[in-house]
């Protein structure tokens, strides 16, 4: 396998593409801003198309990252969309953060064209995409799995078929709630350390080594007592990730009472202009009120 393409150049799609590159694939990247898609040709090499039909021609796997479930269909569907241009038995790797439902739709299209599709969402931030130390969590059969997954080892540590359609998405879902609960649990410790007079980086080197540890703790707990909130995912991004699984809790009866507290918290960082502050900054509400 050589050709591949990307869709979607954001803080995220556009590192990926350029490990794709890099690891020797033939790579087609399509930007809605096309400037941004000269510039990754600059950096990196490869090609650029005016739509993603013309990006997917001719290649055995399509990869996408854009922004909500309105951008998936939008890149997809359509007459100059991903599936016009994809071949029979070829397939679309979704890393797009968006609701199982969409996942589920686009594989059943997929299904009656002859096409492949996983949705696939990853998660490790900017960060972890610049660094190629991505884990994907990914919906969808086992023997389009087994060709995909090598060619997302170019910009991933780990990947895991979850299973069906849609599994993917679901499993970032997890991800996310998991994440908001740990990182309001380590503002209120820090705060709490902060005003017990405990040396931080004493501290955090004790309790990082046993059951308190955490990739958070481990990779915020700085940035996070000096009130620096410019690294990693964007609050503004968490709270559209938290609204896509409280629509799913709706479907299966599932309680997200901690999770829609800190939703709430999140919603006044962004009343306050932090909008692209990112999820550790849930100190700051500490921090302003002292």
């Amino acid at each position: 396998m050589t050709k591949v393409a990307f869709i979607g150049l954001g803080v995220m799609g556009y590192p990926m593409a350029g490990h794709l590159q890099k690891a020797g694939f033939e790579v087609c990247v399509y930007n809605r801003t096309t400037t941004k898609a000269q510039q990754w040709q600059q950096e990196f090499g490869g090609r650029y198309a005016e739509t993603p039909a013309q990006a997917a021609q001719n290649c055995e796997i399509v990869f996408c990252c854009v922004g909500n479930d309105d951008d998936v269909r939008q890149v997809v569907l359509g007459d100059q969309g991903i599936f016009a241009g994809m071949s029979e038995n070829t397939i679309l790797v979704d890393h797009t953060t968006a609701s199982a439902e969409i996942a589920r739709e686009l594989n059943s299209i997929a299904k009656t064209q002859n096409k492949h599709f996983l949705d696939a969402p990853v998660s490790g931030g900017q960060a972890g995409a610049e660094k190629g130390q991505l884990t994907i969590m990914v919906g969808g059969e086992s023997a389009v799995f087994d060709i995909a997954q090598p060619v997302m080892a170019a910009f991933a540590k780990f990947s895991q078929l979850m299973g069906a359609a849609g599994s993917g998405q679901l499993a970032k879902m997890v991800n996310q709630i998991c994440i908001a609960g740990v990182v309001q649990g380590l503002a209120e410790a820090f705060n709490f350390a902060e005003k017990a007079g405990l040396d931080s980086e004493a501290l955090v080197q004790t309790i990082a080594k046993g059951a308190a540890g955490s990739w958070q703790m481990e990779n915020r707990y700085k940035t996070m007592f000096a009130g620096e909130y410019d690294f990693g995912f964007a609050v503004d991004w968490m709270r559209k990730d938290l609204g896509i699984a409280f629509a799913e809790a709706e479907k299966n009866g599932s309680s997200l009472p901690m999770t829609k507290m800190v939703d709430g918290f999140y919603q006044e960082i962004q009343e306050n202009g932090g909008n692209r502050w990112d999820t550790s900054s849930l100190i700051s509400r500490f921090k302003n009120k002292d």
